[in-house]
């Protein structure tokens, strides 16, 4: 039997130096003749499309889409057995083809990739933000796999019908939902490695990302399958949301001279933190870090995610609709 052939798909948006850095690691990966690269380009200004023809891609220019949009376009040009969904802020390891085609030997396997690991030298929220997403190991099957860095069977990704574009974000975790309710496996390779240069690098970004994330979280959450492992991702949101309300609430009353205020304010931030610490707790567990700077910097990063997400169920942070998606060049 001939190796199947891996189609990279590799949307970008005014990205053109870390574009650069993608293809080229792409292109360590696999012999040019036994992978095609494909770069969904979301009419960008910076000369992205350019570089993406210096390296030999495949071009689609597409004028203001959705990035699940994007990713089926790439999809509907790739010609392989095997699509491989990787972002252009992403580094993927020199192994990682064969990774992905000796996972796929198994024909229960739908999409193989692996967590994001965090740039070596970026900020501290980086390196705790990679903590509490936690280092890949070994090979085993898990609920779903970030779109940045994952490889579907093309079959089942055209018999899932692809990314479903009413969603903003979190359409990997629903994608990843849909392949395992149709008997698929979604495994999880650390020889699938890839740097996310994209990673938040202040608190502010952590807060800001998930604001605009929550949404489509809890959309996503409520419609797949629930389990003990994605009740946290359903109930921590709420729950938070309900505390910042009350504590804000509270604050006012204490304002007016009320102690009972002032208690129910502290209280609500209190549990807040506690929630914060959960995910603190699985990260010390998983990744053996002990150091008190790294437990305190984790659990900011947590805080500032949790309070984040809660917020995107206040907010309404506004999504970008209204843009039909129109091929404007292939090439």
């Amino acid at each position: 039997m001939p190796t199947p052939r891996i189609s990279f798909v590799v949307p970008v948006l005014n990205d053109a130096e870390r574009l650069d850095r993608c293809l080229r690691s792409i292109a360590r990966t696999a012999d040019r003749g036994a992978i095609e690269i494909i770069v969904v380009d979301n009419a960008s200004r910076d000369g992205s499309a350019e570089v993406a023809r210096s390296h030999g891609a495949l071009v689609i220019t597409l004028d203001h889409p959705r990035v699940a949009e994007l990713r089926n376009a790439g999809a509907t040009f790739a010609s392989g057995d095997i699509l491989a969904f990787v972002d252009a802020d992403h580094e993927i390891s020199s192994e990682w083809a064969d990774a992905a085609l000796a996972t796929f030997g198994d024909g229960a396997v739908a999409a193989a990739g692996a967590a994001y690991h965090a740039p070596p030298s970026g900020t501290w929220v980086q390196c705790a933000y990679g903590a509490l997403r936690g280092t890949p190991r070994g090979q085993h099957d898990v609920e779903w796999l970030g779109s940045g860095n994952m490889a579907i069977r093309r079959s089942a990704f055209l018999a899932a019908g692809g990314f479903d574009t009413s969603l903003t974000t979190c359409e990997d975790v629903d994608l990843c939902n849909r392949l395992r309710a149709a008997g698929h496996r979604v495994v999880s390779n650390a020889r699938m490695q890839s740097v996310h240069f994209g990673d938040p690098e202040t608190l502010w970004a952590v807060l800001n990302g998930e604001l605009w994330r929550g949404r489509d979280n809890l959309r996503v959450s409520l419609r797949g399958e629930r389990s003990l492992r994605t009740l946290p991702s359903v109930l921590l949101p709420v729950i938070d949301a309900a505390m910042l309300t009350l504590g804000a609430a509270a604050l006012i009353l204490a304002l007016t001279g009320s102690r009972t205020g002032l208690a129910v304010s502290v209280a609500s931030l209190a549990m807040i933190a506690a929630g914060g610490m959960l995910r603190v707790s699985r990260m010390i567990a998983r990744e053996h870090r002990w150091n008190p700077v790294d437990i305190l910097q984790a659990w900011l990063v947590s805080c500032a995610h949790d309070i984040g997400r809660a917020l995107a169920l206040l907010v309404r942070a506004r999504h970008r609709r209204g843009h039909q998606a129109r091929a404007v060049t292939v090439n």
